[in-house]
């Protein structure tokens, strides 16, 4: 479920306060895995490999190929139909979070805090940054964005490494050691600081509206926690992103009014189609609601404590991965159990990604699989 990060006051150093999933309780035995029918055929098209997978790392789609890292320090661009590298590289640094990319740059920062920008599999710059962050920086415009774990926001030049902006809100101390909501919508930066989400001008920083997306109700510290999770589901103006463990809520992005908000106990993002947003709770219960009003739609509770991570909306079903590295398709429409595949048996590290009509899926162990579906 991740962790939490403190910084001190007056201090930039960050270490580790406590985990998310920290307990003296022994933790749920997942449900027995439900028997199904299945209705759907998926077919492994190719694997490859890349170093371990310690932290997620997200997979960046572009066209038809995609770029993945390692937490060992490995960064390579990958043709999605074949498998095949188009390049790779070694950072010789080990990566805390990425990758980024416009398809022409590529970006990752390392567990030393340097942002590092990559063209056609060659390291162009380094920028050491003021904190950590575990958020995947974002290439778009021309520019670098990252978020740091201070709640910094800031903006490099591409092609220089320049920096150009610096926006930092001055908030509670105290936030999650997993990705956050750093994203584009048209000409507005999109960025997750506590539980708010901020639209930003992409060229100076300056706030152009900012929407509460989820509140804190509780006693302590750990309890207030309400920073928004990577993973927002997008269409049209409407943009829908979860505060950890509080709510789902859907914002318009042309104005930054709130269209619904839903209590949510879940940690990982969203997904989403014209009708219907998807999230998995922190039990592993998946729930859909109607995009519009907020409406629950259906709850499938088959799979509670399996570790289920984000859902990828593929087809007519919700593709999603688990702790013990399996694929669990379920039916948009209900929920309803379609088709259950098992990778290398190792944990699913990031939600899986569509590249064209291959459904690409990394595991902890490194392995990259290729998957598509008759």
């Amino acid at each position: 479920m991740g962790q939490y990060l403190f910084r001190s006051l007056g201090v930039a150093a960050l270490a580790v306060l406590v985990s998310a999933c920290s307990s003296t309780a022994e933790k749920p035995q997942p449900s027995p895995l439900p028997t199904f029918t299945a209705q759907v055929q998926v077919n492994k098209v190719w694997s490859a490999k890349v170093g371990e997978v310690g932290t997620p790392l997200t997979v960046a789609v572009l066209g038809q190929r995609v770029a993945v890292a390692s937490s060992t320090g490995d960064l390579a661009l990958l043709d999605a139909q074949s498998g095949a590298d188009v390049w790779r590289l070694n950072l010789k640094d080990r990566i805390q979070a990425g990758v980024g990319s416009d398809g022409q740059r590529f970006a990752v920062v390392t567990q030393n805090n340097e942002l590092i920008a990559v063209e056609a599999g060659r390291e162009i710059w380094r920028q050491k940054l003021q904190a950590g962050t575990y958020t995947a920086p974002l290439v778009a415009g021309g520019r670098v964005f990252a978020l740091t774990a201070d709640r910094t926001v800031l903006a490099f030049d591409g092609a220089s490494g320049q920096r150009l902006w610096a926006q930092q809100r001055n908030v509670d101390p105290l936030v999650l050691s997993q990705a956050g909501v750093l994203a584009a919508w048209n000409d507005t930066l999109l960025v997750g600081v506590e539980g708010r989400l901020l639209g930003l001008h992409p060229g100076t920083g300056l706030p152009r509206w900012e929407s509460v997306v989820g509140s804190s109700r509780g006693t302590n510290e750990v309890e207030r926690l309400v920073d928004l999770v990577a993973g927002l589901s997008r269409l049209g103006n409407s943009v829908c992103a979860r505060s950890f463990q509080t709510t789902v809520t859907c914002v318009d992005a042309s104005r930054g009014t709130v269209q619904w908000t839903r209590a949510s106990q879940g940690h990982t993002g969203l997904d989403g189609d014209d009708s219907r947003i998807y999230g998995t709770e922190s039990d592993s219960k998946v729930n859909a609601w109607n995009r519009q009003n907020g409406q629950p739609a259906w709850t499938q509770e088959a799979l509670r404590f399996r570790g289920l991570g984000a859902p990828l909306v593929m087809g007519r079903t919700l593709v999603l991965g688990d702790d013990a590295g399996l694929l669990h398709f379920l039916a948009r429409e209900d929920g309803k159990v379609l088709q259950r595949l098992s990778t290398d048996g190792s944990a699913i590290a990031a939600r899986p990604v569509l590249a064209g009509q291959t459904l690409v899926v990394v595991n902890k162990s490194g392995q990259i699989t290729g998957y598509r579906m008759e």
